[in-house]
């Protein structure tokens, strides 16, 4: 594989990497649980859960690679990309833009890439 230089050129890659739709979920599940644990945190000022924050987030993203998608997390190789692309792909999920995400990106709604 190439190198990727843009990160116009990486999220497609990224949604590539994440063509399941039980992958994507358990993707969802574990950054929103993220979310909810870093305001908990802060809200409660319990500051010793903020690592359960990355915990939660990579732990369900990686058994999802490794059990459903059997690949390896885009993490591992453009760690920065991949961390704003988690956040990323849940707002396009919750903003119900997904399906044309996927379609520019040669997935179809399950999970198969067009060549």
């Amino acid at each position: 594989m190439k190198t990727i230089k843009t990160y116009s050129e990486f999220w497609p890659y990224y949604l590539r990497e994440h063509a399941k739709p039980a992958t994507r979920g358990w993707h969802y599940f574990g950054t929103a649980m993220g979310l909810a644990i870093l305001i908990y945190a802060f809200l409660s000022q319990n500051w010793w859960l903020i690592p359960l924050m990355f915990v939660s987030g990579y732990f369900f993203a990686w058994m999802s690679h490794g059990l459903i998608e059997k690949n390896k997390p885009a993490t591992f190789t453009y760690p920065v990309w991949s961390f704003i692309s988690d956040f990323k792909m849940l707002f396009v999920f919750l903003t119900g833009q997904m399906g044309k995400e996927l379609e520019k990106a040669g997935i179809d709604k399950d999970g198969a890439i067009r060549a």
